[in-house]
């Protein structure tokens, strides 16, 4: 059940310590991000000021004063060629999943992506994340590619899936 007291925002310097904490919650106990050394806050800071550089969104969501969830994109590839395309990340405090807080997080980066006349959001998810999954499907997401065993974390090999949302935009793509 969404709570009407969420409240979805862009992100300020301010939330990067509750951000961290999710992200690294995320690191530590999930498989939603393939890696095992959680981050600082001066890497968190690092990454949020390069965001604010590349005038790329940072949403929360935020409860009663609280972070309890956030969400961003960033470029795909880094070659010329993907410029319309971007890669999502959704993460919601362990407290708080399952409680309809991704549905909240979801919409503006697709409003954004549209804004800046972007055209394919991209997914990357572990195939064990089913949660995850039906989310983004729920918002058009469809698979595109499954890989499979290309992580190794908690003992096991985890496979990777690709879903991908097309945009109706830009009206105009340019090659410069």
């Amino acid at each position: 059940m969404i709570n009407s007291d969420i409240l979805i925002r862009p992100a300020t310097e301010n939330d990067l310590p509750e951000i961290l904490a999710i992200y690294n919650d995320a690191i530590i106990n999930t498989t939603a991000v393939y890696n095992y050394t959680p981050h600082t806050l001066a890497m968190r800071k690092e990454w949020f000021e390069q965001k604010m550089i590349d005038r790329l969104p940072v949403f929360v969501a935020e409860c009663t004063h609280e972070v309890i969830g956030f969400s961003t994109y960033g470029p795909f590839r880094a070659w010329a060629a993907y410029k319309y395309s971007i890669e999502s990340s959704v993460y919601i405090s362990p407290e708080h999943r399952g409680q309809g807080i991704g549905k909240l997080l979801i919409p503006p980066l697709i409003a954004e992506a549209r804004h800046k006349q972007l055209h394919t959001i991209v997914a990357g998810i572990d195939a064990s994340n089913i949660a995850s999954i039906k989310l983004h499907q729920n918002f058009g997401f469809s698979e595109v590619g499954r890989f499979k065993q290309v992580g190794y974390k908690f003992g096991k090999w985890l496979d990777l899936v690709f879903l991908q949302l097309i945009l109706d935009t830009p009206e105009h793509p340019t090659e410069t």
